[in-house]
């Protein structure tokens, strides 16, 4: 498993990353999927304090215990959930971070969170505090290194602008190309894009053809539409799920594609599908099939 460079911080991730919001809840059975993923030269594990309120860390916590000192582990804040209810409100506040940032280590077993990740950001936030709460934690050593996770082009311009950000998490992938825009921008800055969303839940894998049938539409793919485009990249390669992951890889400014995986036979396909070799004439097909989408919403 070949690693990269996350921004311009000395943190080495795995090109293929594990996202761990699908784990399933039992840990013998998570403690499979952790396993394979490890074995495998997976080193990158994402997770946020919102997935299953707190228990995912936990889980996450136990299951990577063993193997702390070989892996980069992140995790997300801003979204306060309620114990009780189903009540979620954000909250990017300097004293909430520097507050959260303790029970994340708590549940996940450790002294130091690799990436800390702001899970979302609004044009409303009072930027400079959300900065001065990461870069203390910094300071601190609580964190290493920290990120957003966001969609929102004048959210993440800011943070370009205005941060020491390593990373920003964005969903891309063949069929969702809007972050191609601002790609150029992220690497000449010195910053990097980790993916989620790069299999299109399933849209861009062995079960492609079969899931977009039942799904229908895609964001601006439509009913039918969907389908003619899922085939045309089945012709392009025999395996669609490798072609998935290499037209993203192939981007000089992602580190790593977080994929996610609920058995491992699925972690297993996609660590095939990255072993797979996929020419750089056959992204260049799948790229001039599909459509480069820009964010229509919250721009300046």
């Amino acid at each position: 498993m070949k690693k990269r460079t996350l921004g311009s911080s000395n943190i080495q991730v795995s090109e293929i990353g594990f996202g761990c919001m699908s784990l399933p809840q039992n840990q013998q059975e998570a403690g499979t999927i952790i396993d394979a993923a490890v074995s495998s030269g997976i080193n990158y594990f994402d997770t946020a304090d919102l997935y299953n309120k707190g228990k995912n860390e936990e889980l996450v916590g136990n299951l990577l215990k063993p193997h702390r000192q070989n892996i980069i582990l992140a995790t997300k804040v801003g979204n306060q959930w309620e114990p009780e209810s189903e009540d979620v409100k954000w909250n990017a506040t300097k004293s909430y971070i520097t507050e959260q940032v303790h029970h994340s280590l708590r549940r996940l077993q450790t002294d130091y969170i690799d990436l800390y990740q702001l899970h979302g950001g609004m044009i409303t936030d009072h930027i400079d505090e959300t900065i001065e709460a990461f870069e203390s934690l910094k300071k601190e050593g609580l964190i290493r290194e920290y990120g957003i996770s966001s969609i929102r082009p004048n959210v993440i311009k800011r943070y370009l602008e205005k941060s020491n950000i390593a990373s920003i998490m964005m969903q891309y992938s063949l069929l969702d190309r809007r972050p191609e825009e601002y790609l150029e921008a992220i690497e000449s800055a010195g910053r990097s894009v980790v993916t989620r969303g790069s299999l299109a839940k399933g849209m861009l894998t062995s079960e492609g053809l079969k899931r977009a049938t039942k799904s229908g539409s895609y964001l601006t793919y439509q009913e039918g539409q969907l389908v003619n485009i899922v085939e045309e990249l089945t012709n392009i390669h025999p395996s669609l799920h490798a072609l998935s992951v290499h037209s993203v890889l192939q981007q000089p400014a992602i580190a790593s594609i977080v994929a996610g995986a609920s058995s491992p036979s699925q972690i297993e396909a996609t660590l095939q599908a990255y072993e797979t070799a996929v020419s750089p004439e056959q992204i260049n097909e799948a790229l001039s099939l599909t459509k480069q989408d820009r964010y229509k919403e919250h721009r300046e």
